[in-house]
């Protein structure tokens, strides 16, 4: 059984959750958890008394305020201050009680709205990004260059993971903050139940996304956490050493909302909102660093969203508004 003691932040969120039941399904059994309520880490202060307090040998930095389109449009101040002060306070907390280890979890948003298809990590800082969430994209990018910038200067070990869309169980359902994958799913839940003939998707359907189930995205950080700094070390650079996570394969809005359809069983029409914003046109990761470290994907995109629907259904009533 392994003895490490390893905080993940955000253990109450879909990712932090999902890396929570991948670090015990592997016999890690000192999880350190603090909810917010116990711990803000948007406190300097609480989050250096934390670290300093609490004997703690590797960190995954999953906390994070997320959101979709809207909800990026609406608060776009708290998203990037609120993610700014929860990496800088981990990162530097981290550093300051002798931590060697640590992941940081961004987003792959990070990269301009126009980059070449698949998305290379080269890609990063290349030119303008999506304005609905530049805000959280600019704090991630930020994170990125934290966890370089430290182990440049202090020879630690902190590494950083890049996301495509992620689903799957404690995602959040809101029908206006959430993104667009569980939103759907619960606009055809409800049309289902109500027996409605139609179900709105907003912007075109013509957007293409890639989506990974939250469990793949568990498997593949603990995977890369435990991976060698000489195995890193030759699929990145210093100043160049985040690693894209994903599937490798997208699929249109319009079919997604196809496959969401047949996992409720709804059988109406799909009608496509036009006066709502489609985003960046296309968002493909491309994976192959990720591939040569010797991680791969189990779920696709048809039993990933079975699964979800099922634990959505068992949760239902912790979430109905």
């Amino acid at each position: 059984m392994n003895r490490k003691r390893i905080y993940v932040a955000g253990h109450d969120g879909m990712v932090g959750s999902a890396i929570v039941r991948r670090l015990t399904s592997q016999g890690y059994c000192e999880i350190i958890r603090r909810s917010l309520s116990e711990l803000n880490l948007i406190d300097q202060h609480r989050a250096e008394s934390f670290f300093k307090e609490t004997r703690i040998d590797e960190v995954y930095l999953a906390a994070a305020m997320v959101g979709g389109i809207h909800a990026n449009n609406t608060y776009p101040a708290e998203f990037i201050y609120k993610n700014l002060m929860i990496e800088c306070n981990v990162i530097h907390a981290a550093h300051n009680a002798g931590i060697q280890k640590l992941l940081f979890l961004g987003s792959s948003c990070i990269y301009p709205q126009m980059a070449p298809q698949p998305i290379t990590e080269e890609a990063l800082l290349t030119g303008h990004l999506e304005p609905t969430n530049e805000p959280y994209a600019i704090a991630k990018i930020a994170g990125i260059k934290l966890c370089e910038s430290y182990n440049r200067q202090y020879g630690l070990d902190y590494r950083s993971v890049m996301p495509t869309n992620l689903y799957g169980p404690n995602d959040n359902f809101h029908p206006e903050n959430s993104h667009a994958l569980p939103a759907l799913l619960r606009r055809f839940h409800e049309a289902v139940q109500s027996k409605a003939d139609e179900v709105v998707v907003w912007g075109t359907g013509k957007p293409r996304r890639e989506f990974l189930h939250v469990d793949d995205l568990a498997d593949a950080v603990v995977h890369i956490m435990n991976l060698t700094p000489e195995i890193l070390a030759a699929h990145t650079r210093p100043m160049l050493s985040h690693i894209n996570i994903g599937t490798g394969v997208d699929c249109t809005i319009a079919e997604l909302a196809e496959t969401i359809a047949r996992v409720t069983g709804f059988k109406g029409r799909l009608v496509f909102d036009t006066t709502k914003p489609d985003g960046t046109p296309r968002k493909l990761l491309d994976v192959s660093r990720l591939k040569a470290l010797g991680w791969q994907p189990k779920y696709d995109l048809e039993t990933g969203l079975q699964n979800a629907y099922r634990w959505f259904l068992e949760n239902l009533n912790s979430f109905r508004s």
